[in-house]
């Protein structure tokens, strides 16, 4: 029997002991805490893990990071942590150790069938290691059933050469003796990334599949779908919607019915641009591909030579000829040409260039008697770089079925020829980065005797041009019988 006033034994003796001894001792208290704060700390990283999904930086994209395939799982695992060295006896004996990974081996975008014996695999890879190494490449086409395989060493082309950041742009052909899937019994066509020279060390990629009976050899052979095709390289930053708005209407209008155009959204495609765009696609005319993806990859320019070169082999079979040029650029056809007229005189030509006329994205007729707030762009932008004999950034179209591989501004991996001799037959106005100016685009004004003068603005001359400007009333009519009144955008 204890006494009234004195604590009883047990648990509650001695919890009452730690209180009070906390209450006397502050200074042991807080050192505690701190010790308590700091274990907690350093067994963050290890909770976050435990704790955490695994899952792949680019699960939800297009892109398909082979670098990281099953088969290599634990090299990387071993890889991100640093290996241990060797105990080190030797004072002059020095050990390096390794932490996390470079960039990967390939990264697929695409793989396309380009023909009966023919396919092509687009991606990137480590520059450094197509720089400095002897990576390659190896194709196998294994039918559905497990009957066969059939394999050839694939070829591969790098068109961005020079370009290149971190990552460079590769495609590689796979071209068989025979039709792999001949029978029409599906099967998946196998990549394999060799890291260097040695056939030891490599990555097994299923590039692509077949199913049974969906080889169509006609898909493969004129007629095609459509007459031209327009790829476009990556839409990046703040574009004007009305800009946007007026370069599809007239490149609708100029390329006909039988046409289609491809964007590729980088990060460009606002909700303006997409609202400017969306008509255009609800009719069939036009297709908006989501790439913001590609941003983890850091390859030129927003990848656009990744872009140019997947759209080259997926639409590869869909068209007769495939332009390439941007969305402050518009192409022209000087009097007496038509587009027909002109591509039928070029068909022998795999690859024609296209010469530019360069105008100002700033000058304007200082007249009163233009509503220049109503007017599109090239309606009022009618000032052009008047110096002769420079060489000047062209621009293209080409026979897709001819090319393996492709640029921003010619190819260089074609069967065929190249002409380059078009000035007379097929133009291109280029409005330099109007597609980026938000307000309007009239900056600068000149008076009314300009049209019939040369007209000197930041040491460079210029001289009036309407070519342009003549076909304004006429694309607006195309456009609203096309897909009736658009949204005016500011």
């Amino acid at each position: 029997m204890t006494k009234d006033g004195t604590p009883a034994a047990g648990h509650g003796n001695v919890i009452g002991k730690v209180v009070v001894y906390f209450e006397t001792k502050p200074l042991v208290a807080t050192l505690l805490a701190l010790v308590l704060v700091m274990l907690i700390w350093n067994l963050q990283p290890l909770y976050e893990n435990l704790l955490s999904p695994t899952t792949t930086p680019c699960s939800a994209s297009n892109f398909n990071v082979t670098a990281a395939s099953a088969a290599t799982r634990l090299f990387e695992k071993e890889l991100s942590s640093p290996r241990t060295s060797p105990k080190n006896t030797d004072a002059n004996k020095r050990f390096f150790q390794a932490y996390g990974n470079a960039a990967s081996l390939f990264v697929q975008m695409g793989a396309y069938r380009g023909g009966p014996r023919t396919f092509a695999v687009v991606g990137l890879a480590s520059k450094p290691l197509h720089v400095y190494g002897s990576p390659w490449y190896k194709c196998e086409w294994i039918s559905s059933n497990g009957s066969s395989s059939l394999r050839t060493k694939a070829y591969k082309m790098l068109p961005d050469w020079g370009y290149g950041r971190v990552y460079t742009v590769v495609v590689v052909n796979c071209t068989f003796s025979v039709n792999p899937n001949e029978n029409n019994d599906g099967g998946e066509l196998v990549l394999y990334a060799y890291y260097s020279q040695s056939p030891k060390r490599y990555e097994r990629i299923t590039a692509l599949e077949e199913a049974p009976g969906s080889y169509n050899e006609s898909k493969y052979q004129p007629p095609y779908d459509y007459d031209y095709l327009y790829c476009g390289s990556s839409l990046y930053g703040n574009l004007s919607a009305a800009r946007i708005r007026e370069w599809m209407a007239y490149h609708a209008w100029f390329f006909g019915p039988k046409s289609h155009f491809v964007f590729h959204d980088a990060g460009g495609v606002s909700t303006d641009v997409r609202a400017a765009l969306e008509p255009w696609v609800r009719a069939g005319r036009a297709t908006v591909q989501d790439i913001r993806a590609q941003s983890e990859f850091d390859g030129y320019y927003y990848n656009q030579f990744l872009v140019v070169n997947d759209c080259l082999h997926r639409y590869r079979h869909y068209a007769n000829w495939t332009f390439y040029f941007d969305v402050d650029e518009y192409i022209y056809l000087p009097p007496g040409n038509t587009l027909e007229s002109v591509l039928n005189e070029f068909s022998n030509y795999t690859q024609f260039t296209i010469e530019q006329n360069p105008m100002s994205s700033k000058l304007c007729l200082n007249d009163s008697t233009q509503g220049y707030v109503r007017q599109w762009g090239f309606e009022k932008l009618l000032f052009r770089d008047s110096r002769t004999g420079l060489r000047r950034d062209r621009k293209y179209a080409i026979q897709a079925k001819n090319a393996y591989a492709t640029g921003v501004h010619m190819s260089e991996n074609v069967i065929g020829k190249t002409l380059h001799k078009t000035e007379t037959k097929i133009r291109y106005y280029h409005y330099h980065n109007s597609i980026s100016v938000l307000e309007e685009p009239c900056r600068e004004w000149v008076p009314r005797s300009a049209k019939n003068n040369v007209t000197w603005f930041d040491n460079l001359p210029y001289v009036y041009d309407d070519n342009m400007k003549k076909l304004a009333s006429t694309v607006k009519d195309f456009e609203r019988a096309t897909i009736g009144i658009h949204r005016e955008f500011s």
